[in-house]
Order: C-alpha cells, then sequence, then structure tokens
C-alpha cells in the first residue's frame, strides 16, 4: 500500500547492543533524533551514551524490558517519536508488535504486519512460495499431526528428512533423521522443543539435502510498488544452525546465477507485497539447483558485507522507505565490488565447547586501518550480562577480492584485542588456516563436522594480560640492582618503567 511522505522527526530505537549503535549512527547522520530504551542492566551501555534521549523500560530479563511490546509503543507515543526501528531479535519479526504500532499511529520501520505473519509462518511461506512459482524444498505443505504422516510421507520423499518447527528458526525444533528406524524419536523430540520454544509444537518435513549451501539475496522494497535485489550472501559457515562468518559475493554464484537467485527472490517478496529491508534465503545444492528456505523480515546481522560491496547504506534506505519515500534510482542494477567478509565476535570460549564468557571487557582495542570496520555494541569497562545474546560486535573486511580480503581479516584479528573475557576470536583465526575455507569450499555443516573431528587447531590465548605484572617484577629487580649501583639514578628508572607498564597495559607498549 502506497504511503503518504512523512517526515521523521524523531525514532525510537527497540533494542540494544550494536544494532542500536549502527541505527543511531543512521539517524545523526540524517538529522533524526535518536531514542533508545534500556533495561537495568544496559544503564550505562554504550547506545544510552550515544542516544538523543534514553529511556529505562525494565528489569535485566527481556521479557520484562525489551520484549514488553505495548509499554515499547506507549512509550513512542508519550515521547513524540515518529517511528520505532526495531533492529533484529527480541521484537523486530512479531507482527503484534508491528501491528500495535500502526494502531497508534507510530511508523513500523519494517514490512507490514500481515507480511511478517505470512512470512513467520514455515507452514503459510512455503505455500505462498509454491503459488508465486519459487522452488521449495520437497516436502509437505501442511503440518505433520501424528507419527504415523509422518512416517508416510517420508517413504514418500524418500531419506534423509529433516524435521522442522512451523513456527520458528535458529536451529530450534530442527531434526535430521537418516533412517526409518531414528523418526519416532526425532518426531517428538522436535515437536518438544518446538512447543518450548515457540509455544507451537507444529513441525513439518521436507527432503535433507546433501551438505548444500546457504546463499541469501539481500531485498529492498518500498511503498510505491518497487522491490530490487541487492545480491547475495553466503551464509554456509554456521555453528549449530548459527551463522557465524559471512561473505559477499558467495565464492561460487556467477553473475548468471545471481540473476536468477535475485529475480527469484523479488518474486517472492513481491507475493506478499514487501517493503522495507528483508532476506530471502535459500538453500544452493551441489547440482546448482537452489530451493527457497524462509524470509527473514528485518534487517540482518550480516547486513554490513552487503553494504560493503555495494556502497550503500541499507539503515538509511530503511528510514527514507519508512518515510514513504521510493527507493533512490542506485539502488537498481546493483552489482557487486569487491569482496567483503564478517565475522560475528561473540562472548564464548571455544576451547571449552563454546561456553559463555560473561564479564567485564577490561581492555578493549578494535583493528583499524584500510578495508576493516568495526560494529560493535560495547565499549571498553563495559560488561557483558548473562540476560542477552553473547555478541560483542562484528568485524567487517573488505578487499578488492577474496584473497585480499582474507589478509586483512588475518591482520584485523591479530591487531584485534579484548581482555578480561574469552571470545570466538581463536575460530575464526583457525579458519584462515584451514584449506576448506581458504577455498571457498563451505557448506552448511562443514563446521561442525570438523569442530567434532578436531580438525580446526585453535591458535593459544595471549599472554598480555601478564605483561603489565612481568614488567612489575622486571622493573623491581633492575631498579633495585641499579639503586645499589647508583642511588642518584634511580628516578628515571622508576619513571621509564612506569610508562612502559602503563602502555602495555593498554597494548601499545614493548618490552626491551
Amino acid at each position: 500500500m502506497e504511503r503518504p511522505i512523512r517526515q521523521l522527526k524523531k525514532v525510537l530505537v527497540a533494542n540494544r547492543g550494536e544494532i542500536a549503535v549502527r541505527i543511531l549512527r543512521a539517524l545523526r547522520e540524517l538529522e533524526i533524533r535518536g531514542a533508545v530504551v534500556y533495561s537495568e542492566a544496559d544503564r550505562t551501555s554504550l547506545p544510552v551514551l550515544m542516544a538523543d534521549e534514553a529511556y529505562p523500560i525494565g528489569p535485566a530479563p527481556s521479557r520484562e524490558s525489551y520484549l514488553r511490546g505495548e509499554a515499547i509503543v506507549e512509550l513512542a507515543v508519550q515521547i513524540g517519536a515518529d517511528a520505532i526501528h526495531p533492529g533484529y531479535g527480541f521484537l523486530a519479526e512479531n507482527a503484534d508488535f508491528a501491528r500495535h504500532c500502526e494502531e497508534r499511529g507510530v511508523v513500523f520501520i519494517g514490512p507490514s504486519p500481515a507480511a511478517i505473519a505470512a512470512m513467520g509462518s514455515k507452514i503459510e511461506s512455503r505455500r505462498l512460495m509454491i503459488e508465486a512459482g519459487v522452488p521449495v524444498v520437497p516436502g509437505g505443505k501442511d503440518p505433520i499431526p501424528d507419527l504415523e504422516t509422518a512416517t508416510q510421507r517420508a517413504a514418500e520423499i524418500g531419506y534423509p528428512v529433516m524435521l522442522k518447527a512451523a513456527a520458528g528458526g535458529g536451529g530450534k525444533g530442527m531434526r535430521r533423521v537418516h533412517r526409518a528406524e531414528d523418526l519416532a524419536s526425532a518426531f517428538r523430540a522436535a515437536r518438544s522443543e518446538a512447543s518450548a520454544s515457540f509455544g507451537d509444537d507444529a513441525v513439518y518435513l521436507e527432503k535433507f539435502l546433501e551438505r548444500p549451501r546457504h546463499i541469501e539475496i539481500q531485498i529492498l522494497g518500498d511503498h510505491h510498488g518497487s522491490v530490487v535485489s541487492l545480491g547475495e550472501r553466503e551464509c554456509s559457515l554456521q555453528r549449530r544452525h548459527q551463522k557465524v562468518v559471512e561473505e559477499a559475493p558467495s565464492p561460487v554464484v556467477d553473475s548468471e546465477l545471481r540473476r536468477r537467485m535475485g529475480e527469484t527472490a523479488v518474486r517472492a517478496a513481491q507475493a506478499v507485497g514487501y517493503s522495507n529491508a528483508g532476506t530471502v534465503e535459500f538453500l544452493l545444492d551441489t547440482d546448482g539447483s537452489f530451493y527457497f528456505l524462509e524470509v527473514n523480515t528485518r534487517l540482518q546481522v550480516e547486513h554490513p558485507v552487503t553494504e560493503m560491496v555495494t556502497g550503500l547504506d541499507l539503515v538509511w534506505a530503511q528510514l527514507h522507505v519508512a518515510q514513504g519515500e521510493p527507493l533512490p534510482e542506485d539502488f537498481f542494477e546493483v552489482e557487486p565490488r569487491g569482496h567483503a567478509i564478517e565475522v560475528r565476535l561473540y562472548a564464548e570460549d571455544p576451547a571449552r565447547g563454546f561456553a559463555p564468557s560473561p564479564g567485564v571487557v577490561e581492555v578493549l582495542r578494535w583493528p583499524e586501518g584500510p578495508g576493516v570496520r568495526n560494529d560493535c555494541g560495547i565499549e571498553e569497562g563495559g560488561e557483558v550480562s548473562i540476560h542477552y545474546d553473547p555478541m560483542l560486535g562484528k568485524l567487517i573486511v573488505w578487499g578488492a577480492d577474496r584473497e585480499q580480503a582474507l589478509r586483512r581479516l588475518d591482520r584485523a584479528l591479530h591487531e584485534l584485542r579484548v581482555d578480561g573475557i574469552r571470545t570466538t576470536r581463536p575460530l575464526f583465526q583457525a579458519l584462515l588456516s584451514d584449506p576448506d575455507f581458504r577455498a571457498g569450499a563451505m557448506d552448511i555443516d562443514m563446521l561442525d563436522r570438523k569442530l567434532a573431528a578436531g580438525a580446526l587447531v585453535l591458535p593459544q590465548p595471549r599472554v598480555e594480560r601478564d605483561l603489565p605484572l612481568v614488567a612489575a617484577a622486571l622493573a623491581h629487580c633492575e631498579v633495585s640492582g641499579r639503586l645499589a649501583a647508583d642511588p642518584d639514578g634511580g628516578a628515571d628508572l622508576r619513571t621509564r618503567w612506569r610508562r612502559r607498564a602503563r602502555e602495555a597495559a593498554r597494548g601499545g607498549g614493548t618490552w626491551n
């Protein structure tokens, strides 16, 4: 539906961390006042410090703060916000929240409630895609009511098969079944997990593709009937169905395949009258066939790699579309330039099975230099809470080609320093030494296979945190020795060692 142009003057960001920072930066550039909500745990967070206005929304648990949709909309009305940007996660794909915004006269920066609802159901979205002529993975169109039906459908399409939750994603309620004798236990487990995760135990069944790649197409639609494809992202490197590394463009997608996948993604979006930013996800089979997986009705975590290779600002575009403006001409006929790679830096310890590593970030030094971008939601001295997703931020690099991007990623990871907590940096360093990753030979199970087999050698943690202690001990020994020989020379020596100790603690000193 066409929307009249309405200039946004104040936007409430209903999110936290790095995506809240990213949105606030775009608002500042467009001279739109930016407000944020924050929980008690985030009262001194980076978004709160950056925003023009900040408002408490509740205790640390997200169900008592960032998921309080009605309270957030009511706050937007009270403070005179024209719109709400949900970021991703929390309420970003909640059709009821988007509908409530509409009812209170607040612009929801995202697609329509109807589009969110249609794409939020795996069953409904499969039906719509089949009707629109979009290829889907072979399987049923309806939820499986019982084990008998599941057994019959699995036999029809042939093993291996995949059970998936109808109401959600992120790997929840998903089970791969290779043999008929394993179907019963997998069916019960998938329904139980789906119910616990989404409040809906409906599951459906589809053919399991052996070692496909995960390729997604960034789309953008306006309120004047235009939808464009902005190219693909390679998202095959996943751990337990969660993306950890993303690239643009894909190492295996040529211009012809890019055209066909882009046209299919646009057709999928048009089937639901899509507007604003979204992502159509596909599985790319080894024979070059691709199949619809789902539509993410929001901005994606990995949107920076698309921005890096297109030169476009997707958050800027979201805001202009939300104002009712048509897509600018430079968003049509986009071709990728160079190559971009993003790694998600999590507060997790790969050496301990990716155990969470909450705590205070004592030292934080992000890399800089040519072709390096950091999207970070925390600063030095900030605390990683147990209540939220442990992602600290994203490290993105760009190069003229993939090889240069890989070299820059290696350099950037070497410069990166985070003390006080463990992070997933060692995983990315190990991947840079992996011949399959270097060659772009990836599939959605590759990382899990290599981790299970111990095929990735994680580098040992650096000992920089201990350098100031070592320096103090050496200083004491040297000063004591020289004072005994030269009592008048000790003051200058103390000053020099103290300066070096401070520099090393900040990551900039040398010890020679």
